[in-house]
C-alpha cells in the first residue's frame, strides 16, 4: 500500500507544451497505484477522453478557471500521488465538446491500466470522463502523432429548435439553409491551403492545412451535421468555417465566397465565428506503431504551402 500524503495546496505548475503539472491529492492512491516511480520506471500510456465542454474553459489551464486539462491532471496525481503532465491531441475552445479526444502521460510502469479508469469513474466529476487507459510506445505522442483529426457540428433547423436533451450540443438555427449552396461552398475548400482567415493567429504558428472532409448531412428530425476533417486545425478554424458556410446557406453570402477568403493572409474580421456548443471533437487518427516517430517528426517542422 502506497503510505498516505497531507493534501499541499499548491498551484499546478504550467508546462512547455501546454500540459499541466498536478500536485499531491488528499486520497490513498490503493492497491493498483505503482511503485515504480520510487525507481524512476515510467512507460507512456494513452487515455481516451471525452467531455461535456459546456462548464470548461477549454482544455488548457488558466489561472482560476475550471478547464479540463486541470481538473484532470489534478484527479491522476490524487490518485497516483504523484504529478502527471498530460500531452493532448487538440486543445478544444472553452464550451466545445468532446468525445473523442486523445492524451498521453508518462505513468509508473506496472500501472494497472483497468484499476485507473475505475478509480477515475469515482473521483471524476460527470462532466469529463476517461473512457480507456492503454500503454503505447515511447515514441507515440497525442499531439504530434496524430495522422488527422475529426469533428461535428450539429446545427437543428426544425422550427422548434434542439430538443431539450440535445441542447447543450447543437446549435439551433432559426434562418433558412441550403444545403445545395452550402455543399458546393464546402468542396471548394478542400485540399491543402492557408486557412489564415479562418483562424485566430498565434505567434510562429503556420495557418497551412489539409482540409480532408468537409460534409454536410441533414437527419430526420431536422439536425444538420457537419463533419469536418484534416491532418490539424489552426485556433477557431472549425468554427470558423461553419460559421462561413451558415452565412452561404443563409443566402447573405455566395457559394464562391468561403473560398476567394484563402488567398488572405491575415484574419478575415468578416467571417462569423460558429457558436462553441455545436462542436464535438469525435475522434483521432494514429498511424501503426512503427510509423509513431517518422510521423511526429514531420508534424514538428514548420509547415509551407506547398512543402511535401
Amino acid at each position: 500500500m502506497v503510505p498516505q500524503h497531507p493534501h499541499h495546496p499548491v498551484e499546478p505548475a504550467v508546462l512547455r507544451d501546454g500540459g499541466l503539472a498536478g500536485v499531491p491529492g488528499r486520497l490513498d492512491a490503493g492497491e493498483g497505484a505503482t511503485r515504480g516511480r520510487e525507481t524512476g520506471d515510467s512507460r507512456r500510456f494513452r487515455l481516451d477522453l471525452s467531455y461535456d465542454g459546456t462548464d470548461f474553459s477549454g482544455w488548457a489551464i488558466q489561472p482560476g478557471r475550471r478547464t479540463v486539462c486541470g481538473v484532470l491532471t489534478e484527479a491522476l496525481s490524487t490518485v497516483l500521488r504523484e504529478p502527471v503532465a498530460l500531452t493532448v491531441a487538440g486543445r478544444t475552445d472553452a464550451g466545445v465538446h468532446a468525445t473523442g479526444q486523445v492524451a498521453h502521460a508518462d505513468l509508473p510502469a506496472d500501472l494497472d491500466a483497468a484499476w485507473l479508469v475505475r478509480r477515475l469513474a469515482r473521483l471524476l466529476p460527470p462532466d469529463v470522463r476517461v473512457r480507456a487507459v492503454t500503454p503505447v510506445p515511447e515514441a507515440f505522442d497525442a499531439r504530434f502523432s496524430a495522422l488527422r483529426r475529426h469533428y461535428r457540428y450539429r446545427v437543428a433547423t426544425a422550427a422548434h429548435g434542439a430538443e431539450p436533451l440535445r441542447a447543450r450540443d447543437t446549435l439551433s438555427w432559426p434562418h433558412p439553409l441550403d444545403l445545395t449552396a452550402v455543399t458546393i461552398a464546402s468542396e471548394l475548400l478542400l485540399g491543402e491551403h492557408d486557412f489564415a482567415a479562418f483562424c485566430k493567429r498565434r505567434e510562429g504558428a503556420t495557418t497551412v492545412r489539409a482540409l480532408q472532409q468537409l460534409s454536410w448531412t441533414l437527419a430526420e428530425d431536422g439536425v444538420v451535421e457537419a463533419a469536418v476533417s484534416a491532418d490539424a486545425f489552426c485556433h477557431s478554424m472549425v468554427r470558423s468555417l461553419v460559421g462561413a458556410l451558415l452565412d452561404v446557406g443563409r443566402g447573405r453570402r455566395t457559394a464562391n465566397w468561403p473560398a476567394e477568403l484563402l488567398t488572405r493572409v491575415e484574419r478575415a474580421s468578416d467571417v462569423p465565428v460558429a457558436p462553441a456548443h455545436g462542436l464535438t471533437l469525435v475522434a483521432v487518427d494514429y498511424p501503426p506503431d512503427a510509423e509513431l516517430a517518422a510521423r511526429a517528426s514531420a508534424t514538428r517542422r514548420r509547415r509551407v504551402l506547398g512543402a511535401p
